[in-house]
Order: structure tokens, then C-alpha cells, then sequence
């Protein structure tokens, strides 16, 4: 190799790829590697990195890989699933219990080189469903993890063997929640392994630009530009690649947008200088009633993606682009959430990995510069092409548009298991001086790599920011079935809830704009918008206590990749703002402010 190099085993877990892109920010190359692989293909790494996984390591799933990794005379470091076999293989057990979600308090029981440089408590991130319960010969114990002063520790959350040197966290120490993952990293890549830096984004975008030309050739590409920082700077790569001539834009309307959103794009586009072969159209009216009827989230996603290309195409022969190949600007987190590598679990279907367009990749016709990226490294890409910071700043707005912030609802309220949830989280939010109820309808989340479709609990009562993350926290934590928790911004606590049935109308998605206006605005007249990473507004459509016909759900969220993210602390102000201009809107029957971190919840409601 020209480079020293790790290996990273893909396991199918949700920041399997994030290991690898942790890596090469380190200036190291690393790549992918299938489990399966013949043993061959590991030799040559300085060290080997065992990602997550949605199997569970205690009922022996995926456990037929290629065992003779552990024969390598290099380091081995394994991250949630990756941990729970190395403990395995070298003589210790793992249960099925022992569930941790978001944030932890990571104990250090000695000074070790995997930790130089970092204090006794380190706050880690936690997804999992199985446990290290104990360990074989020649492995310690490194480190334990507690959330909040009265719980009981939760052991083996960090071993290793200096004579073995294999290592493990059941942590994820990939993601940006692990304050010095990054750190923990580094000492494995540097301190372990001996690894020297000398991987770059400057020969990433040039691998890139000869992979574009390489793929096109003669052709053109149309991409689809919504005016998100992604198609954006997907664009301006491709110009890159192949010169502005060759490259058409197209925007389209397909009527789910933001307030006034299409006339901003627009002008943006021609003012970065990729408005030679820019096009527009309206569709608004083709979409609506696409989704006439259509009432489950993945279905929804579906007919979006799938009415996307028939407009692409339709757009494409009507403008006489010959021999053309569609432009994305799809990232990472959208291939690994629609269950893009061999095992991992589909959380949730993205407009960009419908199968229309499944097959169109497979046919060599589909041109996707950003795919091995995250937000965090398209926004360093753009910025070394010279796109505007306003522009890269953008929040992230998703390619369905307000399509999944719309809520739909056949008006049969979802009950099961609603009776055994509610006195425990009641019971959870009385310790604390707080009420709580679970909600009859769902939502879309993630759990230890796996799709999860629960309940969202509300959460009432006068508490601090960190109570109310601390109380929402420990009803994720303890209580089944639920995978999201919102605070209830108005007077008093719901105790009604009756769904209503509803589909995708113009007449709530002009309600969702005007709510959803309210917010951004708010987040900037209160000088928060750049703190907060990507603020989705959410309409349900759900009477409460015998009010209003749509609950508003407000939910900030700070994150780097979009792989994991933590609510976000709004201003009193901004909030005392929102209690006073949301209610007054038609119709609204509530105001929530979701408190969920990712895990468990995605950072969408569908």
C-alpha cells in the first residue's frame, strides 16, 4: 500500500462507514472490508477495526465471518458489536440485556495508552440491546458507564489485552456525542498501531473528479438540485469534473417545499455561476396527487422518489439532453439508513434509494459525488470549491421536503401496548416531579443498528434543560416500546389524544409552511440558527383534549453527520415565542418540543 491503512469490518452497523471516515479525517487511509472476506484481503493494514452491527452478538447472529482476523499480528479494536465478539472469542459472555441509549458517563478504571490525554470520566454514546457480562483470561476491564449519580454501573463498557493487544468499547467511539472519540481513536491509529499520516481531501476530490470523468465520458449529466448544501456542492463538483457545458440543473417544485423556497434556490444557484444550463419546473400539483391517499411513511417516501425521476426523465427528453445520466447529491447517512450495504437494517426509505433508482446505479447511470461522504466533510469539500458560507450553512432540508414532516393518519389511534407504558413512564416522570404520558399514535427511530416504529411519550411540567434530558433519557432507557420524548411547551398536561384522519393536503402542507416559517425565523431573530444543526417542524394530525385538529412538534437538533444527534437548548425567550405565536395558528392543537436524541429517534418523524 502507499499509505499505512486500517482495515474496517462492516458489520452492517449504522456508523460502520463513520469509522472509516474518522480514520481518513485523521490523515490515514482506511477502508471497508466485508466480514466474509478471505483473509488475504486484511493483509497489509497496520490494524483492524470490528464495527456495530443490528445482529446480536448473544444469539451467535453473523457469527460466521472470517475468524482468522484474530490470528493477525496486528491491534484489534472492536465498537459495540465489534467489542461483544472479541469478548467472546477470547473466552467471555455476552447476554441479551443491559440496553443503553444516548449518552453515558464512561469511568476509566486505570491510566491506559487507548485513553492518554483524557480525564477519569469521558461522556461516550451508547446503542445497544446486548451486554459484556464478563471476560476471559488475559483481559481487564478498562472502563464502566453510569447515566446520572444514582444509577448502578453498567460494567465491560470498555476491555482490552496488552498481550493479545484486542480492544474493545461498547460505545460507540466513532460518533461526534463520544466528546474525545475522536482522541480515543487517534490512540488506537498513532499510539497502537504505529500509523502515519498522509491521507487527504485534496486527493479525495481528485480520485473523485477522474472517477466522474472516467464514468461520463462524452455524456452530460442532469442532476437534480434541490438547493441544499448537498446538490449544491454535488453540482459544483461535477462542473469540475466536466466543465459547466455538461452539466444541466434541474429544480423542482414538487409542491412540498418551504415557504417562497423554489425563488431562493433559484437565485442562489445563478449566483454561484450554475445557472448556464439551469431549469425549472412546477409540480407541485403531479406529487399531491401522487400522494392522494397515501398514509405510511415508507410508502410516502416511495411515490416521492419514484415521482422525482418520472419528472427527471420527462423534463430530460423534453429539453433534448442527450445521452444524459442522473446527478445526486446523495451523502452516506441516506445509503446506510435505507439499508444501502449488505446488512445493515433499513431505518428508513430516502427519496435518492428508491429501487427505480436501485436499478438505475446498477445500470452504471446515476453520478454521485458526495456518496462516500457525511454533512460535516461536503461542507469542507464545498468550501475548498469556493461555495459561500451562507450557502454551506444551510440547515439541512430533506430531499422529501415537508413530505415527512406531514404526518398522515387513517384516524384509528394505535393503542397496543399503551397500557402497560404508561403507568412506567408515569412512574419514571413522578420520581422527578414531572408528568408523562405515552401518545396513540408512532414514530420512525433507530435502536442498536435496527428500525424501530414505537410511541412518543410527552413529558410535562417545570423542569431545567438538563431534568428534562436527564428524565427523558431514563424513560428511553427503561421503558420498551418507546423511542421518543417530547415536552409539552403549553399549560398543564394531555391527557386526551385522538388521531384524526388525514392525508397530504395543500391545505395542511400551507399550515406545516406557516409553522415551520415561524421556527426559522424565530432561531434567527434569537440569534441560535448556525447553533442548531437542522430544526424539523412536524405536524401530526391529533386532537388533544378535545382541541384543534394538527400538534405541532418542534425538534432542534445539534449533530455533525446526521449518524447520531442531540436535542438542541433553545432560548426561554425563543420559547416563550413559540408558546405565543404557534397556538394562534388554525387549527393547532398543541405545541412539543422533541427532547430525543438519535439513538433512539431518527432525526426525522418518518
Amino acid at each position: 500500500m502507499d499509505h499505512d491503512a486500517i482495515a474496517v469490518v462492516d458489520f452492517g452497523g449504522q456508523y460502520a462507514h463513520l469509522i472509516a471516515t474518522k480514520v481518513r479525517r485523521l490523515n490515514v487511509l482506511a477502508e471497508i472490508r466485508e466480514p466474509e472476506d478471505p483473509i488475504e484481503r486484511f493483509h497489509g493494514f497496520k490494524g483492524v477495526i470490528l464495527s456495530g452491527s443490528p445482529s446480536l452478538a448473544s444469539k451467535d447472529e453473523d457469527s460466521d465471518y472470517t475468524r482468522a482476523i484474530y490470528d493477525l499480528d496486528v491491534p484489534i479494536l472492536g465498537m459495540c458489536f465489534g467489542h461483544q465478539e472479541i469478548a467472546k472469542h477470547y473466552g467471555g459472555q455476552v447476554i441479551h440485556g443491559g440496553r443503553e441509549w444516548g449518552p453515558a458517563d464512561l469511568h476509566l478504571a486505570r491510566a491506559h495508552p487507548l485513553f492518554e490525554g483524557l480525564g477519569p470520566v469521558e461522556r461516550v454514546w451508547m446503542s445497544h440491546f446486548d451486554s459484556v457480562v464478563s471476560l476471559g483470561p488475559d483481559f481487564e476491564e478498562l472502563g464502566w458507564t453510569t447515566l446520572g449519580e444514582a444509577e448502578a454501573p453498567h460494567r465491560f463498557a470498555a476491555i482490552g489485552s496488552d498481550r493479545f493487544r484486542r480492544y474493545g468499547f461498547q460505545f460507540h467511539a466513532e460518533v461526534d456525542d463520544t466528546v474525545n472519540g475522536d482522541r480515543m481513536l487517534a490512540n488506537f491509529v498513532f499510539g497502537l498501531c504505529g500509523c502515519r499520516p498522509s491521507w487527504t481531501m485534496e486527493r479525495y476530490l481528485a480520485e473523485k473528479v477522474a472517477h466522474i470523468r472516467a464514468q461520463v465520458g462524452d455524456r452530460s449529466v442532469f442532476l437534480l438540485a434541490s438547493g441544499g448544501v448537498d446538490s449544491t456542492v454535488a453540482a459544483r463538483v461535477i462542473a469540475e469534473a466536466l466543465g459547466p457545458d455538461r452539466l444541466h440543473l434541474l429544480h423542482v417544485d414538487n409542491g412540498l417545499m418551504r415557504k417562497d423556497e423554489s425563488r431562493k434556490v433559484l437565485a442562489m444557484l445563478e449566483s454561484l455561476g450554475l445557472g448556464r444550463n439551469l431549469h425549472f419546473v412546477d409540480a407541485g400539483e403531479e406529487f399531491l396527487a401522487a400522494l392522494r391517499g397515501v398514509v405510511e411513511p415508507e410508502r410516502k417516501r416511495r411515490v416521492i422518489g419514484d415521482t422525482f425521476i418520472a419528472v427527471f426523465e420527462r423534463e430530460a427528453a423534453r429539453l433534448g439532453v442527450p445521452d444524459h445520466l442522473l446527478g445526486q447529491g446523495t451523502i452516506y447517512p441516506d445509503t446506510i439508513e435505507t439499508g444501502g450495504t449488505r446488512r445493515a437494517d433499513v431505518i428508513k426509505t430516502h427519496h435518492n434509494r428508491v429501487p427505480i433508482i436501485e436499478r438505475m446505479i446498477a445500470q452504471g447511470r446515476v453520478v454521485e459525488p458526495l456518496v462516500d461522504l457525511y454533512k460535516v466533510e461536503v461542507r469542507e469539500l464545498g468550501a475548498r470549491l469556493g461555495v459561500p458560507d451562507d450557502v454551506l450553512w444551510r440547515h439541512p432540508f430533506p430531499g422529501p421536503g415537508l413530505g415527512v414532516r406531514l404526518l398522515c393518519s387513517t384516524g384509528v389511534a394505535d393503542t397496543e401496548g399503551l397500557d402497560r407504558m404508561a403507568p412506567q413512564v408515569a412512574e419514571v416522570a413522578a420520581r422527578h416531579g414531572l408528568q408523562a404520558s405515552p401518545m396513540p399514535f408512532r414514530s420512525v427511530g433507530v435502536k442498536a443498528d435496527l428500525r424501530s416504529y414505537e410511541h412518543p411519550v410527552v413529558l410535562s411540567g417545570a423542569a431545567d434543560w438538563e431534568r428534562l434530558i436527564e428524565v427523558a433519557g431514563l424513560i428511553l432507557r427503561e421503558v420498551p416500546g418507546v423511542n421518543r420524548c417530547a415536552w409539552n411547551l403549553g399549560s398543564g398536561h394531555p391527557t386526551a389524544f385522538r388521531p384524526l384522519a388525514a392525508g397530504v393536503t395543500r391545505e395542511r402542507l400551507d399550515l406545516l409552511r406557516e409553522a415551520d416559517a415561524v421556527v426559522m425565523e424565530g432561531l434567527r431573530r434569537h440569534g441560535v440558527y448556525r447553533e442548531v444543526w437542522q430544526c424539523p417542524t412536524v405536524l401530526v394530525p391529533i386532537e388533544v383534549d378535545g382541541r384543534g385538529r394538527e400538534l405541532v412538534i418542534v425538534r432542534p437538533i445539534r449533530s455533525e453527520r446526521a449518524m447520531t444527534a442531540s436535542p438542541a437548548r433553545l432560548p426561554h425567550t425563543l420559547l416563550d415565542h413559540l408558546r405565543r405565536v404557534l397556538p394562534a395558528l388554525p387549527g393547532v392543537s398543541g405545541v412539543f418540543l422533541d427532547l430525543t436524541s438519535k439513538p433512539p429517534g431518527t432525526i426525522e418523524w418518518e
